[in-house]
């Protein structure tokens, strides 16, 4: 059983009327979610919402400074989703739930330390939001349009063995694979706290046998994290880092996990391919 298939991809919830149901269902099952959408679809609703002004909250004057008119309302319909996301699965009003951000750029509820994780992506028109009562988490999102110049920068992303590995394969495999790992690092290192602040050429990853992505670490700490990604709307796509505190028997702190860059499985089994066949699991669609 895949990651995805295990822990659900990604639910696409179009307004803030949801539906939420199955976010909620999906919440309380795994005890994590991820919900994507643009900020098209949400744009009306909350540019008419009358508690915008509260909703905003603490990120109000980030959205007054930005000086292009699309990134303000960019970044104010993100900031809508994310706490709509919340307070569903929390049961609460979004305007209750006030958003603070780690000197990493991790976004946090005031008043629910450790009883719930955020994570937000977003690229193009495309928000993703993830929350988890498990342990941290941490979403990424990249167009499978993107060029990113393998030959350029598997210095700074890649590890001696993914980049050895990586330059072994066709350059349509190695274009693919490279923009997965990309989403799988920045993911994880935003589960983290740390961003782009963790140079991703200290994570290593490698693919157990069933093609799932998983830390080049056997570690207690580093088995304690699980990761997927999916492509939403066929043309995005998303990967999910986090962490099981239930699971996570080392004494390390967050700071220390994942540090391990070990031997690289030669075995490429369910490889992505060519991202624009795939085959990876699709996002899923809330029903009414």
């Amino acid at each position: 059983m895949s990651g995805a298939q295990a822990f659900g991809a990604p639910l696409h919830v179009a307004g803030p009327e949801g539906p939420w149901e199955e976010v909620c269902d999906r919440f309380e099952s795994v005890g994590r979610a991820v919900v994507h959408t643009t900020w098209g679809e949400w744009l009306t609703a909350a540019l008419l919402d009358p508690e915008l002004r509260g909703l905003l909250g603490r990120d109000r004057p980030r959205y007054r400074q930005r000086p292009a008119a699309a990134g303000r309302l960019a970044f104010a319909v993100s900031r809508v989703v994310m706490k709509h996301t919340a307070a569903a699965v929390l049961g609460t009003a979004p305007a209750a739930l006030d958003i603070a951000y780690l000197p990493g750029g991790q976004p946090v509820l005031r008043g629910f330390g450790g009883e719930l994780w955020l994570s937000l992506a977003h690229t193009e028109e495309l928000i993703v939001v993830a929350v988890s009562r498990g342990g941290p988490v941490g979403v990424d999102a990249e167009a499978v349009t993107r060029r990113v110049s393998f030959e350029a920068l598997h210095g700074q992303v890649c590890t001696p063995q993914e980049a050895e590995l990586l330059a072994a394969l066709p350059e349509d495999r190695r274009a693919a694979r490279f923009l997965r790992l990309w989403t799988l690092k920045e993911a994880y290192t935003k589960a983290l706290g740390q961003g782009m602040r963790r140079s991703f050429a200290t994570v290593g990853f490698c693919w157990d046998g069933d093609g799932r992505a998983v830390l080049a670490d056997d570690s207690p700490a580093a088995r304690a994290w699980s990761f997927t990604t999916c492509l939403v709307r066929d043309r995005y796509l998303v990967s999910e880092a986090c962490r099981d505190t239930a699971r996570d028997t080392g004494q390390n702190t967050a700071r220390d996990r994942g540090q391990g860059t070990g031997q690289v499985e030669d075995r490429l089994r369910d490889d992505p391919g060519p991202l624009a066949g795939t085959g990876l699991p699709p996002a899923q669609t809330v029903r009414s």
